[in-house]
């Protein structure tokens, strides 16, 4: 799946395939609320669980890190790195892994971003090498991003998809708004469905913590 930042032509990826289900996961110091794992409540899994970074979480590093890896070394979409001016308004959601010889790291990442009052995108969606096989991880993702967004107020939460992943966010109730080429790939503009991404219980921080990319400068 490709998610683009509005504003911008920048592609980002994360693989994956048929829905998945979750069930909460307390672990590593880190408690995942309920209510942001409703995609099939008849399955389970507590391999990943999916996290707003606030400032100063210990998450941030491998956040950061993972952004790089994917989008600078993997896709070459950027040279040094791929932060940009909407990282310092957007904030960070990362899936931790819980199990193996990787126990407690980030393996895959996505931002949130708003606009105008009640306009939300996701961006920077991307998930680790080594993981892409997880279905789960890229739905967790999503699933994380927009009703952590509709808990914050939003009225249209939007993201830019490359066109052999519309399917796949169709099944996951977005809807298409438009169609578009950027960088000469055809996409569609979707849009998710708010009415099944119920609002999530997660506080807003008071401001977002993204202006860590200045840090590593």
């Amino acid at each position: 799946m490709f998610f683009i930042d509005p504003s911008s032509h920048e592609i980002g990826r994360s693989p994956s395939s048929a829905p998945a289900a979750y069930t909460p996961s307390v672990r590593w110091g880190l408690g995942v609320d309920a209510d942001d794992f409703r995609l099939s409540p008849g399955a389970c899994s507590d391999r990943f669980s999916f996290h707003l970074l606030r400032q100063g979480s210990p998450l941030l590093e491998g956040y950061w890190s993972l952004r790089s890896r994917i989008f600078c070394e993997e896709q070459h979409l950027f040279e040094a790195t791929d932060r940009d001016a909407n990282d310092d308004l957007a904030y960070p959601i990362a899936a931790l892994t819980h199990g193996g010889e990787n126990a407690g790291s980030v393996v895959g990442v996505v931002r949130i971003l708003e606009t105008t009052p009640g306009l939300w995108y996701g961006g920077r969606l991307g998930v680790a090498a080594a993981f892409r096989r997880h279905n789960q991880i890229g739905k967790g993702l999503i699933w994380k991003a927009v009703t952590t967004a509709h808990g914050w107020g939003c009225k249209r939460f939007l993201a830019t998809v490359q066109i052999q992943n519309v399917r796949f966010f169709r099944r996951l109730h977005w809807c298409s708004v438009e169609t578009l080429e950027i960088r000469g790939v055809s996409h569609h503009l979707m849009e998710a469905d708010l009415d099944y991404y119920l609002p999530s219980r997660e506080r807003r921080p008071e401001a977002p913590p993204m202006g860590s990319r200045r840090q590593a400068a």
